[in-house]
């Protein structure tokens, strides 16, 4: 079984940056194919009876990084939870077509990982839905509390796993982020802004429409862009609802990583922690 790394020392700042860059990208970079031939003193002999070996064997996949590992994995726990939010079986094709790509060779390893990561810390049991049927639902095996709930993205209604994940990106990348960057991310999940989704119906309107006008999010354009683009920022409500350490909550456990993992991120959601902990004064303090 792969084995999932556990930083747990403050990160570098280099490595910090590759973090919030692979969560507002929502993509690892693929390692290169390495097939290797027989020894170089072997070379000269029987072409036809190395080919034959070749055509029999599968074809030879470079190795992967344990960074590139934890990603896929992620990426594949969050489109298991947009799919189940209608809970409609989840078809393996689905999964392989837009999640698993060149990694099919480990497919195994990664649902295995991912079924861990969705019991374990979101409460949902993966299972197969009838034997060899190539299908799988997940189960809530919690009794949520509510600030659970909030952070698993379980508010009741399919839209709000969706809405967690936009706000995350939102976060990690600065509290702003391009309209097109979180496309980038979205196609990954089987997402599109062109395509109607069996769970969010028109997306593109999802986001920019209805999560706008209910004040969750904030979409202006760029100004000077050519061609034009848009950004998207956390709306009023969204403070009022949730708060950033919730939504880093969401993103660490996404990644099966401790929100102190990202300082930047976890030092700004602290501080916002501490100001709404902090009493309002209606004026000026009495002098003494």
């Amino acid at each position: 079984m792969l084995q999932k790394p556990r930083s747990r020392g403050r990160p570098n700042s280099q490595a910090e940056r590759e973090r919030e860059r692979d969560w507002g990208r929502g993509a690892a970079e693929e390692a290169p194919s390495t097939s290797r031939g027989a020894g170089s003193s072997q070379e000269a002999r029987s072409a036809s009876s190395q080919g034959s070996r070749r055509a029999e064997a599968s074809p030879e996949v470079g190795p992967r990084s344990q960074q590139q590992l934890e990603l896929k994995v992620a990426e594949l726990v969050q489109f298991l939870l947009i799919k189940d939010q209608k809970k409609i079986p989840i078809k393996r094709t689905d999964i392989l077509k837009h999640v698993i790509g060149d990694y099919k060779d480990i497919f195994p390893d990664l649902l295995k990982l991912a079924a861990e990561r969705l019991e374990y810390v979101f409460g949902y049991k993966l299972v197969e839905l009838e034997p060899k049927s190539n299908t799988y639902i997940l189960i809530n095996t919690l009794e949520p509390v509510e600030e659970d709930a909030e952070v698993r993205g379980d508010q009741g209604t399919p839209t709000t796993g969706l809405l967690m994940i936009v706000l995350g990106l939102i976060f990690m990348k600065g509290n702003t982020i391009k309209e097109t960057e979180v496309w980038d991310f979205l196609r990954r999940l089987g997402v599109y802004p062109t395509k109607k989704h069996l769970v969010f119906g028109d997306p593109k309107k999802l986001i920019t429409e209805e999560f706008v006008r209910q004040r969750y999010l904030e979409y202006r354009r760029i100004p000077h862009t050519d061609p034009v683009d848009y950004e998207l920022q956390w709306g009023p409500r969204t403070n009022l609802e949730t708060s950033k350490m919730k939504v880093l909550k969401f993103v660490a456990k996404v990644h099966n990583q401790d929100p102190k993992d990202w300082p930047a991120q976890y030092c700004e959601a602290l501080a916002d922690e501490e100001a709404r902990a902090r009493p309002e004064t209606s004026g000026p303090a009495p002098s003494s």
